[in-house]
C-alpha cells in the first residue's frame, strides 16, 4: 500500500496546533517517535529564535503506511 504523506516535514509548533497536545506530551511523543527511528529532529535558529522540525524517515513513513493499512482492514471488517 503507498500512503501520501501531506507533509514531509513539520515544526513544533505546527504540530502542537495541529494536535492540541502540550509541550511537554509533543515533545515525548516525538522523542518517543526519534527512539524508533521514525523521525529525525533537526534542531536550528530562524533569526534569533529556534526552531525544531520533525521529518518523517523512511522506517516512519513504511510504519505509518502499516497503520494506516491495519486501520482500513479494521473498517472494513466492521
Amino acid at each position: 500500500m503507498s500512503v501520501l504523506m501531506v507533509n514531509e516535514s513539520a515544526d513544533f509548533n505546527m504540530l502542537k496546533e495541529l494536535l492540541g497536545v502540550t509541550d511537554g506530551n509533543l515533545a515525548s511523543h516525538t522523542k518517543a517517535l526519534e527512539t524508533e527511528n521514525y523521525i529525525m529532529i533537526e534542531k536550528q535558529f530562524i533569526g534569533k529564535k529556534p526552531n525544531t522540525k520533525y521529518i518523517a524517515t523512511k522506517e516512519g513513513k513504511t510504519a505509518f503506511a502499516a497503520h494506516i493499512d491495519a486501520l482500513e482492514k479494521l473498517i472494513k471488517k466492521s
